[in-house]
């Protein structure tokens, strides 16, 4: 198995137009792949005229766009998409230096029901893997940046979906700890993918090759960032087992401005869930009612010890994330002050901080001999 067949069960026979990955790698509806062969070479050279006659000439007639189904208005926005990252990385504004392209990314943004420009699933998920592999750069740590981004897609499709059935459970619930289990294992490939990345794209190639490419562009007079790994939506798993009851502003806010650029169906989960009440908090309450003689009965021992799992992989995930994103943007290297979906390191931190002190919480109250007694319980 590669990395670009890597499936979790059920992944593959998703039928929304979205997960139909294989089509929407093979389609080509505006002929960019000859283009696109070129642009690291373009890019290389910062020409700018290049690129802007490069992209006028891939704009689709109306009545082209008019009749796409979303697999290839898909594959037509990570196509343009590549050229509107690769101007603005040279300072152009690719609607200024472009006109004609605002109706055709408004266009495509209305018939796939997303932001109109690309995403990180543009960039990685559905972008055809081998010799038509597009990238900004032709590096081949860049390619292996978009390979560390596929690992975690099928795995998170499958948590996002564990996390659903949890968000309808509470802690004294046989499926409660089951629930945590799946998301648990889910989300195993979140560390193998940081460490691949740790391991084949060294921080200062990122900061000075592969991260000016991701700057956000203006499209009738909105912003939007490019197509960062802070899109893939792990955050969407705190959203149950914590964040939605327990987080700050800051994390709230970031959550709010990053739904936005993700699946529709996603956004729909965050809709769903953001005012509910987090599994951290259920657990909180049940062991609030049900504990006694300093340890929780044992249904509520399982399900804390599967809810502290999820939170080390999480934990486990963010400190390693904090290393490389603090090698990328040290003061000696970085081209920037925020990281390429807008978070500034403090916001990692904080993140990480909350997700240490949820599972610390919870572990104290399923362990209190070793805790020092029984714990005190957070509101």
């Amino acid at each position: 198995m590669t990395l670009h067949d890597l499936v979790v069960p059920g992944f593959a026979a998703r039928t929304e137009p979205y997960f139909r990955i294989p089509e929407i790698r093979a389609a080509d509806p505006l002929g960019a792949d000859a283009p696109l062969a070129r642009l690291p070479a373009m890019n290389a050279a910062a020409d700018v005229p290049a690129l802007a006659a490069a992209l006028r000439a891939l704009l689709p007639e109306p009545e082209d766009v008019a009749r796409y189904d979303v697999p290839h208005a898909l594959a037509a926005m990570r196509d343009l998409g590549m050229f509107l990252g690769s101007l603005k990385r040279h300072g152009t504004e690719p609607v200024a230096a472009v006109p004609y392209v605002l109706p055709v990314l408004e266009h495509l943004g209305r018939i796939t029901d997303m932001v109109p420009r690309d995403t990180v699933h543009h960039y990685t998920t559905w972008n055809p893997p081998g010799e038509r592999l597009r990238t900004y750069t032709g590096l081949t740590a860049e390619a292996r940046l978009q390979d560390a981004v596929r690992m975690v897609i099928p795995g998170l499709v499958a948590a996002l979906e564990h996390c659903a059935e949890l968000a309808g459970l509470e802690p004294y619930d046989p499926g409660f700890a089951t629930a945590l289990d799946r998301i648990a294992d889910s989300l195993g490939a979140m560390v193998e993918s940081i460490d691949f990345t740790i391991a084949h794209v060294p921080p200062v190639v990122f900061a000075t090759d592969i991260r000016p490419y991701f700057e956000e562009i203006g499209v009738d007079g909105v912003d939007y960032l490019g197509p960062a790994a802070a899109q893939v939506p792990l955050w969407l798993v705190d959203l149950t087992l914590w964040q939605c009851d327990r987080s700050d502003r800051s994390y709230e806010q970031f959550l709010a401005e990053s739904v936005r650029y993700t699946l529709p169906g996603w956004r729909a989960h965050y809709t769903a869930h953001r005012d509910g009440t987090s599994a951290v908090s259920k657990f909180s309450a049940a062991v609030s009612w049900e504990t006694e003689g300093g340890r929780p009965p044992a249904h509520l021992v399982r399900s804390g010890y599967s809810l502290v799992r999820v939170l080390r992989i999480l934990k486990a995930f963010r400190a390693r994330h904090i290393t490389v994103a603090r090698k990328a943007y040290a003061e000696e290297v970085r081209l920037y002050d925020k990281g390429s979906g807008g978070a500034p390191l403090e916001l990692l931190r904080a993140v990480l901080d909350l997700t240490r002190d949820n599972e610390t919480f919870v572990r104290r109250a399923v362990e209190p001999a070793r805790a020092g007694g029984r714990a005190r319980l957070a509101s």
